[in-house]
């Protein structure tokens, strides 16, 4: 430890790391554990264990670092730039596996040699890779790469645009923004845009004075002044009348507004989050959206990933839908039914896969969602064959089919899958021989 920090006795250095709120380990520059902090230990629940295993092998249970097993490495990027890097992994635990921030920080010596790592594990708050729970849940790449931008945006004051298709989970972003940022304890907003004439949308935003028009018995709030200290969400901001745009510019960047038929001005304090499935980049070249205020809002984008990108979220996200369906808590999907819906597009995304198991628990007797309890639209020709037959399947047959399917188009590796199956990976290993496949790759 001497190398470390040459100026310190290892007392000293443990009560500095212990001082850390955080969990956190410091790693050798071939990923060992030098130490772990109180914080770390108490997750892990062990002590001196810990002590010269390799970060990977803990958790994430693989015997190569991250960087060969195909996911970003902070400490490769820390010791590249000699400066501190974050990154998203999903990291196993006691409690089951957890999205995690990751923040790596190189150690240098007075030579200005690269020591070792300190590792710094923060517990994402907002989304799940296991089922269960109100909010986000994935595990997929996509889902990752946009889950570790809400990380990055949640605490700071920048207006987030969400971009993405119908269907895919915007509102329940923005929502996540708005729990991770500083704003959290006041509150969220959502206003949707769509539908809304210029006079209804100024007033909706703004509130109106008493005797602004016909009706206005009394003086109204607007929404904006609802906000006030926390997160406005403007969902499907592309559909906003080009004649309103240019009073949201203002309200943006004066802080002040009016109420409908009022002269006293008013100062706003909210975050602003964004959304659109429109292309507004396309819509300022056309003339249907505001330059101005496309740049003023478009400060930090973050795509949402559709369903079909995400595909080996389909799992998760239908066990999770179910918990959350009611009448749904104690049903399950068939494999034959999970693989029909494995192959099927869905254009409307998750919102769509929800009306879909919504629909299939209300015509499902049993515990288990057969594939005729799904919608036509999801089943090909050889499927409605299938599902027709009058012979009975018999289990090792249905077993057989969906192993064929599943090995086919799963994007994981043999571990992954196996975990996702709920079985050991040597009895997959088993199973995939017996039905003349070949095992996916370690």
């Amino acid at each position: 430890m001497a190398s470390v920090c040459e100026n310190l006795k290892d007392g000293e250095l443990r009560a500095i790391f212990d001082g850390i709120q955080e969990p956190a380990i410091l790693l050798s520059r071939d990923y060992r554990v030098l130490m772990a902090n109180q914080a770390y230990q108490k997750i892990h629940q062990q002590d001196e264990s810990l002590i010269n295993r390799k970060c990977h092998e803990i958790s994430h249970g693989n015997s190569v670092p991250c960087w060969q097993a195909g996911e970003s490495c902070q400490m490769v990027e820390a010791k590249a730039t000699g400066q501190p890097q974050r990154v998203l992994h999903i990291h196993h635990s006691p409690h089951g596996d957890e999205h995690v921030e990751v923040e790596g920080r190189p150690v240098f010596d007075k030579h200005n040699e690269l020591t070792c790592f300190v590792e710094i594990i923060r517990q994402s708050r907002a989304a799940s890779p296991r089922a269960g729970g109100q909010g986000m849940v994935g595990r997929s790449r996509a889902f990752n790469q946009m889950l570790g931008l809400v990380q990055r945006v949640a605490p700071s004051e920048s207006t987030a645009l969400l971009l993405g298709e119908s269907g895919t989970g915007k509102e329940l972003v923005a929502q996540a923004v708005h729990d991770l940022s500083p704003r959290r304890d006041k509150l969220f907003v959502p206003v949707e845009c769509s539908g809304l004439t210029e006079t209804l949308f100024e007033s909706e935003l703004f509130g109106h004075a008493k005797g602004a028009f016909t009706g206005a018995t009394v003086a109204k709030p607007g929404l904006v002044e609802l906000a006030q200290g926390g997160t406005l969400f403007l969902d499907e901001i592309g559909d906003i009348p080009l004649s309103m745009q240019v009073k949201l510019l203002r309200l943006l960047e004066t802080g002040t507004y009016r109420r409908v038929g009022g002269v006293e001005p008013r100062q706003a304090d909210f975050r602003l989050i964004c959304a659109t499935h429109r292309d507004l980049g396309e819509m300022v070249a056309e003339g249907l959206f505001r330059q101005d205020l496309y740049y003023r809002i478009s400060v930090f984008p973050i795509v949402l990933p559709s369903l079909k990108e995400r595909r080996e979220d389909l799992a998760l996200l239908v066990e999770t839908l179910l918990q959350r369906i009611k009448g749904g808590e104690n049903k399950r999907l068939s494999t034959e039914a999970l693989a029909c819906l494995q192959r099927y597009p869905f254009p409307g995304n998750i919102r769509e896969l929800r009306n879909i198991l919504e629909r299939a628990c209300l015509l499902s007797d049993g515990e288990v969602i057969q594939i005729s309890s799904l919608p036509d639209v999801c089943i090909d020709p050889q499927q409605k064959v299938t599902a027709a037959e009058t012979r009975v399947l018999t289990l090792d047959e249905v077993e057989r089919r969906y192993l064929e399917e599943v090995s086919r188009s799963f994007q994981g590796d043999r571990r992954e899958l196996a975990r996702q199956l709920g079985i050991s990976e040597r009895t997959l290993f088993r199973k995939l021989q017996q039905v003349g496949k070949e095992a996916l790759s370690d």
